[in-house]
């Protein structure tokens, strides 16, 4: 049947980083994991969230990490210098629980911390 990995998390960035998130999720279109994607019906103030969760099977685990240092890399919009930033937990059946942190411009990927490991029981 294969291994699988349940990813669940989100991003948040600015009304023009927004746009640039769309276009390299678009970019990545597989027709099925894509699907995982998810955002507001309507935005509300200022910050922009969206949202990805679906089980994966592992060999698309790069898929999705590709889009994820992708979109960690769209430049600050204004002179805030604010980057695109995020959290995921990433639920590995053999290898166990991963936190994915989005920020600086890049991903960064530690063992989930233990008080999330009931998320995968």
């Amino acid at each position: 049947m294969g291994v699988y990995v349940s990813i669940r998390g989100w991003l948040e960035c600015d009304e023009t980083q927004l746009a640039a998130v769309r276009q390299i999720i678009s970019s990545h279109e597989d027709g099925h994991y894509a699907n995982g994607w998810g955002f507001p019906r309507r935005h509300v103030n200022w910050t922009h969230y969206l949202f990805y969760g679906a089980d994966i099977r592992e060999q698309a685990l790069d898929w999705f990490a590709g889009q994820i240092r992708e979109i960690a890399r769209i430049p600050p919009s204004d002179e805030d210098g604010d980057l695109v930033r995020g959290l995921f937990l990433v639920g590995h059946e053999v290898d166990g629980a991963a936190e994915w942190q989005v920020r600086d411009g890049q991903l960064f990927i530690a063992p989930a911390d233990t008080r999330h490991r009931y998320l995968d029981e």
